[in-house]
């Protein structure tokens, strides 16, 4: 059973890690191509939880809900990046993280207005309600492995489109030398809306699909951003592949010490204690493990070029 238990915790590690490059792989992508600190992506990630659990409810499919998270977060994105980041790419990070603070302000009092206080819940499409077996005879939610499958889709799809198309081309050039690819002719405003776009769309999707799994409601953005925040960090920033390994070994650490401090300090210490004491250090091992990651590689692991 401990074996079982351990492989289900594995694979929990897994799936809150490739949630976590889903909003990370937005976030790096804007600061890496903009230079701008995004406080407000998480907002993004609750626009999208929203949407889809509107267009469920009211459609009844999860599938059209998915869809309209990722329509409604590209869309608030965009006009995000037009009404207001514009304004801020010349201006100093001290600005951007007080613009995109109030952002924050705005959504979460703009979607209590609307919606209300109450939380709403998305139901599991029932394609994906089942269980899958595990070794020792446990079983772990189908629902939870099709998000780590998604998330594996979208890194290669992150990676085709940045390395084979002329997006990617001109993404990664704006990473470089924003201002020769604007002096070569490319629209850079344009750019700029289509990468902030996409990077909501990312988190509106991972919003919808971790909706499923708990409560979708005001405020469930903040907590996951500052982990985001993590993630670019350690993995380098301006690197999807980063976001990716960062991320991963972000989900696994915190999931899986979660899971073995407890157990540990209880072969020398009573369970209520060992429990208490191993929830408070698991939650800051994270922390511990970018501190790690920074006095041996200050750019993160795998840090852009440029």
């Amino acid at each position: 059973m401990q074996t079982a238990l351990l492989i289900e915790q594995i694979l929990n590690g897994l799936q809150f890690g490739v949630m976590l490059f889903l909003m990370a792989a937005g976030l790096t992508l804007i600061f890496g191509v903009m230079g701008l600190i995004n406080l407000a992506h998480g907002s993004l990630y609750m626009v999208g939880a929203f949407a889809c659990a509107t267009v469920a409810a009211a459609t009844g499919s999860f599938w059209l809900g998915l869809v309209a998270s990722l329509a409604a977060a590209a869309a608030a994105g965009a006009l995000m990046e037009i009404t207001v980041i514009r304004r801020l790419y010349e201006r100093d990070h001290l600005d951007q993280v007080l613009a995109t603070f109030a952002l924050i302000l705005v959504f979460s009092e703009g979607t209590r207005w609307i919606f209300g206080s109450i939380p709403l819940y998305l139901n599991i499409p029932p394609l994906l309600a089942g269980a899958i077996p595990l070794p020792g005879g446990s079983a772990y939610p189908l629902y939870r492995v099709a998000i780590i499958g998604v998330g594996i889709a979208v890194a290669i799809g992150l990676h085709l489109l940045i390395t084979r198309t002329r997006l990617g081309m001109r993404i990664r050039a704006g990473e470089s030398d924003r201002e020769m690819i604007g002096a070569l002719g490319v629209d850079i405003r344009t750019l700029y809306t289509v990468v902030f776009a996409l990077g909501a769309a990312l988190a509106g999707l991972a919003g919808a699909m971790v909706g499923a799994l708990q409560s979708v409601q005001v405020g469930m953005g903040e907590p996951v951003l500052i982990l985001a925040f993590v993630v670019i960090v350690i993995g380098g920033i301006g690197s999807i592949h980063g976001a990716l390994v960062g991320a991963l070994l972000v989900g696994l650490i915190d999931t899986l010490g979660r899971f073995l401090l407890p157990v540990a300090l209880a072969t020398f210490m009573g369970p209520s204690a060992a429990a208490s004491i191993g929830a408070s250090v698991a939650s800051m091992l994270i922390y511990v493990f970018m501190a790690l990651v920074l006095a041996i590689r200050p750019r993160g692991l795998f840090a852009a070029a440029g």
